[in-house]
């Protein structure tokens, strides 16, 4: 049997075949969501084919679009756009074209719908030029791309015209987008100017510059920041608070794209606030601090004294016959003295330290940072005599004292209330022991305070009278010759008896004596030098200590040198010897001091090695001479190895540097004996000779 078709059944199924199709593309064309179509080309574009979506369309039965037979396409279009849509068609179909169109339509029931219209121009079965297309319904897209353009209308009208600053910026820190207002608020003339500027946020627009990595951290943490406050600059250099609201806008991935957000300019209420805060905090007279803020400052003094280990001071001041001035010559010239006060206290003080007004004519200091009582001494006896200077009000001087109490955290009290309400009771004290003075709440810091006070005025006068002896410690080299002495200043004191260097020099430093102090010790030690070195083929060396704060202070050198000039002794034969603490302010200026004295020919030795903690790098960086090895690291050198491994470390450094090496405090013999052999170059002790008046001395050299 065969299951080939026969010929007649091949053409049957053909048939069919060809039948099938024509159905399908039948129900295709009829049930799309639109109207296709076959059109003559002629004036009236007479429809020959319309598909049965015309009714959704239009309203209208195909048959009654076919052959125009109720109404035409151009009819339906709507008047206003029918000239457009058959120009751009004739266009089209001249030049062998597919058109698009969009336009609208006028339906049946008298609706307005925005429609496309795609087609072409193509011969028909006889040659006949006509028109195939397909005309669908894009009203609801259209009001979606208007309402898209209203909404896009708004926000730009919104973007441009608010008063709000507007934004869009990079993560590390460009701007992507400004508004006009964020331009005027930072002073660009226009946004464009102002994105072409700012590259580099936190740099160029933030006053502290870290403000711009916390915003961003801020927004990496929670998305948005609110309300963020920060000092920026403007264009002109001038300074202006903002407030930024802002938050990331993320893809659909949730990556970051940009930060956007708004600012204001709130330059007026924070100044606002601020001169609120003021008013609350500060005296209206003096502008001072007032009680509130006082009490904040203790607190923070107390954590930072306790931190640290130091004092912190409180001093309650409160003027002497301040009330006679006031009620004599009135309210305003009382008002004029705690102002003119006020000034003064401030000049009194560091920038660290506080000084406030309770009222009246009470007045608070806040010292901080001392690490003894006789600092604190030496600044309330400035505070005193500065006070006591001479006051001109109405055409008259006044003179003014002040009756000062003192506390001490934490000897004195441990919070704010202890510490004043102890300073206002050693206030009263000083009141009863006859004003124009200070007292401590401690007793035994009080007999500290008069004995410094006492010694003060009788070191004045012992400069003034010259009762000062400088004794002198010969310096020996390993064979036990003399090379040197070291001038040292003695003060016998009647009352007080033998006043120890230790006593006398802080006080010397602390009241500026110490250049009156050290020019009279610089003057007979010259002196005494000259003399000795007259008839000497190989020169003695004069070593004198330069105190830390007369080193740094006015042109020590060309004092020196003056001095030098007066006693005609060559600096060669000068050792000035400093300490470690001259290095640890201003070293810049400490290098420079040191290069003049150089420059000068004397020898410089630092004094007291090893005691600080940076000696090695002050030995690498400055032009020293001479170093001296502390009497800690001498005493017990013969019985303790660890002491004598420093000792031998040090002069082997000092070998090395090719510096001069100079022991002191050598007691007994073992000690020198091993300073000797491990290579020491000079030696000062009591095992030698003690510090001898300049005739013992003289007496010591004409033996040999």
């Amino acid at each position: 049997m065969s299951f080939l078709p026969t010929r007649s059944r091949r053409t049957s199924l053909l048939s069919a075949g060809e039948l099938d199709r024509a159905r399908v593309l039948d129900t295709l064309v009829n049930n799309l969501d639109g109207m296709a179509y076959r059109c003559r080309n002629d004036a009236s574009w007479r429809m020959i084919f319309v598909s049965q979506g015309c009714l959704i369309l239009t309203g209208y039965q195909p048959t009654e679009l076919v052959e125009n037979t109720t109404i035409t396409w151009e009819d339906i279009t709507h008047p206003e756009e029918r000239a457009y849509v058959r120009a751009h068609i004739h266009a089209a179909v001249l030049g062998g074209q597919r058109f698009s169109v969009q336009y609208r339509i006028v339906t049946k029931s008298g609706h307005l719908k925005w429609v496309v219209e795609r087609g072409i121009a193509v011969p028909d079965e006889m040659g006949e030029v006509v028109i195939e297309g397909f005309i669908e319904d894009v009203t609801n897209q259209r009001e979606m791309l208007e309402a898209l353009e209203q909404a896009e209308l708004r926000y730009r009208n919104i973007f441009e015209h608010a008063s709000e600053g507007i934004f869009q910026t990079t993560p590390d820190g460009r701007y992507l987008a400004a508004n006009p207002a964020l331009a005027r608020i930072y002073g660009y003339a226009s946004p464009a100017t102002l994105i072409a500027s700012l590259d580099d946020i936190g740099r160029q627009l933030y006053v502290r510059p870290s403000q711009r990595e916390r915003f961003r951290q801020l927004m990496e943490q929670q998305g948005e920041v609110l309300n963020f406050e920060s000092e920026i600059y403007r264009q002109d250099g001038a300074r202006i608070w903002i407030s930024e609201n802002a938050h990331i806008v993320r893809d659909t991935a949730g990556e970051t794209l940009y930060y956007e957000g708004t600012v204001q300019d709130i330059s007026e209420r924070r100044h606002y606030q601020e001169q609120l805060e003021r008013q609350a905090n500060h005296d209206m007279l003096t502008g001072l601090p007032n009680r509130i803020l006082l009490g904040d400052r203790v607190e923070q003094g107390i954590a930072r004294a306790a931190r640290l280990g130091y004092y912190l001071t409180v001093v309650f001041i409160d003027l002497d016959n301040f009330k006679f001035i006031n009620d004599s010559l009135g309210h305003g010239a009382g008002d004029k003295l705690l102002r003119e006060i006020a000034d003064r206290l401030k000049h009194c003080v560091r920038t660290s330290d506080t000084v406030a007004r309770l009222g009246g004519d009470e007045f608070v200091l806040l010292l901080n940072d001392h690490f003894r009582a006789s600092t604190v001494m030496s600044q309330l006896q400035r505070v005193l005599t500065e006070i006591a200077r001479p006051v001109l009000l109405s055409g008259r001087e006044f003179h003014i004292g002040a009756s000062l109490g003192v506390a001490l955290y934490p000897a004195d009290g441990e919070d704010s209330a202890s510490l004043l309400k102890h300073a206002d009771v050693a206030m009263y004290a000083a009141k009863n022991r006859g004003r124009n003075n200070f007292q401590f709440f401690t007793s035994a810091l009080n007999r500290e305070a008069d004995e410094r006070l006492n010694l003060e005025t009788a070191l004045r006068l012992a400069i003034e009278h010259d009762e000062f002896e400088v004794h002198y410690q010969p310096k020996f080299d390993h064979r036990r010759r003399i090379v040197g002495m070291e001038a040292l200043a003695r003060w016998f004191h009647p009352e007080y008896g033998a006043v120890s260097p230790d006593r006398f020099i802080p006080i010397a430093e602390e009241t500026g004596l110490i250049l009156p102090l050290t020019t009279a010790i610089l003057r007979r030690a010259f002196a005494a030098a000259h003399h000795w070195n007259r008839q000497r083929t190989t020169p003695l060396r004069m070593a004198v200590n330069l105190s830390p704060r007369l080193f740094l202070s006015g042109d020590i050198v060309a004092h020196v040198a003056e001095l030098l000039d007066e006693a005609q002794l060559p600096a060669a034969q000068v050792e000035l010897e400093i300490t470690e603490t001259v290095f640890m302010g201003d070293g810049d200026r400490a290098i420079t001091t040191l290069d003049r004295f150089k420059d000068l020919g004397v020898n410089l030795a630092m004094d007291d090695f090893g005691t600080g903690y940076s000696s090695l790098s002050y030995l690498r960086r400055f032009p020293l001479d001479i170093i001296k090895i502390d009497r800690s690291l001498v005493t017990g050198i013969e019985h303790e190895e660890e002491v004598a491994m420093i000792a031998r470390a040090v002069i082997s450094l000092g070998q090395s540097l090719r510096k001069t090496v100079v022991a002191e405090g050598v007691e007994n013999q073992a000690q020198f004996d091993f300073l000797r052999y491990q290579g020491c170059h000079e030696f000062q002790g009591y095992l030698l000779s003690r510090p001898l008046s300049q005739e013992a001395l003289t007496r010591l050299l004409d033996a040999g």
